[in-house]
């Protein structure tokens, strides 16, 4: 019998047991040493596991020369084993020979803002666009690139000239309102502001307009917006807003969604001893080795590290990770009866604990985390490994991860409903759909671990 070590290694990934899928991906590679799809996974395994990866990436080049997704992934590798300039002159060149390639443009973009060099992180855009004024589509990418930056006035500038350069456009008009409503500008309480887009139904509109609504004061648009989602596969995106809006109209059904403080959100001592805790400070600290946090990212004032941490076959780490694993089930088995329709408590509870992310946050003097969600999750976390000391950190609650506070661009009178005081060891979990955020640190450091549970199928 013949066995496919490259579908068992692929299932293995699936599983998140990413030792065995790099056995079974590199007897593949072994077995049938010209598959271009097994030298790619198996690339993709180490540099997902935090191994030394480019050599790997190289052979899987070398049959596959032109394939994007593999370029993309081998400059990502290059910059994490400390070659950025190899990395940009490669996505440089690659981008000049296909300007249009819209995800080798965004990794140039993310790899010059995490080395510090913001102040010209969008220059690939600009370039392509010179060479080809007539691609909407690249016109389009750069606008959404400066609008994930909050880069408000480029992004403006940017769409006024491709408006001029094309004319009307729906793509175009979209852009613009949403720049309009985000951006701070005199348009952001223009009621009118979306009716020339009264027939366009899209998920990322409709937020748009959901937070339009909420600033203008208007709770029962921004909800009758956002409800008919939540039966969707986009229901996460809605959940927060729709707490925002419940809390605001007083109705019971906020209580029924965010519960109390002592419903869904936990502090779980994981039982690390000073020894355990110093170590696993001191690995966190080496992964630590961007400039600057990535664009989408909720951390101001520090970094984040890239990866799934939890993938890395790090001693400390796959033993803190069975840890959590153990206090994700505790987790589950408190909650309250499952109910139907409700983000946390309606999917199952019995199938595997999967991550969705894993990673560590390093906050420097006057750091801190935004008010956000996590989207993409179902159970969220905060593991606090080493916090300043209460008079570096500053007055309480400086450094304290809170609840409940609506975005303050929103100008919503919603403060925090509850908060916690980090302590190094104790792991907080909370659902995925609460907003959150960190106070900020006068000084010293506050290092955490982090990570999303995946929402069972």
């Amino acid at each position: 019998m013949v066995i496919d070590w490259l579908q068992i290694g692929l299932a293995q990934r699936d599983l998140q047991d990413m030792e065995g899928a790099l056995e079974a991906l590199e007897r593949a590679v072994t077995a049938n040493p010209t598959n271009p799809i097994a030298a790619f996974a198996y690339a993709q395994v180490r540099f997902e596991t935090g191994r030394d990866t480019v050599a790997a990436f190289e052979r899987a080049l070398h049959l596959d020369p032109a394939n994007p997704q593999l370029i993309r992934t081998y400059t990502a590798a290059l910059a994490a084993e400390g070659e950025a300039e190899r990395a940009q002159s490669i996505l440089l060149d690659t981008l000049a020979q296909h300007p249009q390639w819209l995800d080798g443009h965004k990794s140039l973009a993310t790899l010059r803002v995490a080395i510090g060099a913001r102040e010209s992180f969008d220059e690939s855009y600009r370039r392509a666009i010179a060479a080809l004024p007539d691609s909407l589509s690249l016109r389009l990418a750069h606008i959404h690139l400066l609008s994930t930056a909050r880069a408000w006035e480029a992004a403006r500038a940017s769409v006024e000239a491709a408006r001029q350069a094309f004319g009307p456009s729906r793509g175009l008009e979209v852009a613009r309102v949403s720049i309009e409503s985000e951006g701070g500008g005199p348009l952001n309480r223009d009621p009118h502001l979306f009716d020339a887009l009264a027939d366009w139904a899209d998920p990322g509109l409709d937020v748009c307009r959901v937070r339009h609504a909420l600033r203008l004061g208007n709770p029962e648009a921004a909800l009758a917006r956002a409800k008919p989602y939540l039966s969707t596969a986009h229901a996460r995106m809605f959940w927060p807003y729709v707490s925002l809006c419940w809390r605001l109209l007083n109705d019971p059904l906020s209580d029924w969604l965010d519960g109390t403080a002592a419903d869904y959100v936990r502090a779980i001592d994981l039982g690390l001893n000073a020894a355990e805790l110093a170590e696993l400070a001191t690995r966190l600290r080496a992964l630590h080795i961007a400039q600057a946090p990535y664009i989408e990212q909720s951390v101001k004032g520090g970094t984040q590290t890239d990866r799934q941490l939890f993938f890395r076959p790090i001693p400390i780490l796959q033993r803190v990770r069975e840890k959590i694993k153990g206090a994700v089930q505790t987790y589950l088995e408190a909650l309250p009866a499952p109910q139907e329709g409700h983000p946390l408590l309606s999917p199952p509870r019995d199938q595997p604990i999967l991550f969705e992310g894993s990673w560590s946050v390093l906050l420097k003097a006057g750091g801190f985390h935004s008010v956000h969600t996590h989207p993409m999750g179902w159970i969220s976390s905060a593991l606090h490994i080493d916090t300043p000391s209460e008079t570096d950190a500053g007055p309480a609650p400086a450094g304290y991860l809170q609840f409940g506070e609506a975005p303050p661009e929103l100008n919503l009178a919603l403060g925090p409903t509850h908060q916690l005081a980090p302590k190094a060891g104790t792991l907080v979990l909370f659902p995925s759909t609460h907003w959150h955020r960190t106070v900020p640190i006068e000084a010293g450091e506050r290092l955490s671990l982090a990570f999303d549970i995946r929402q069972p199928a």
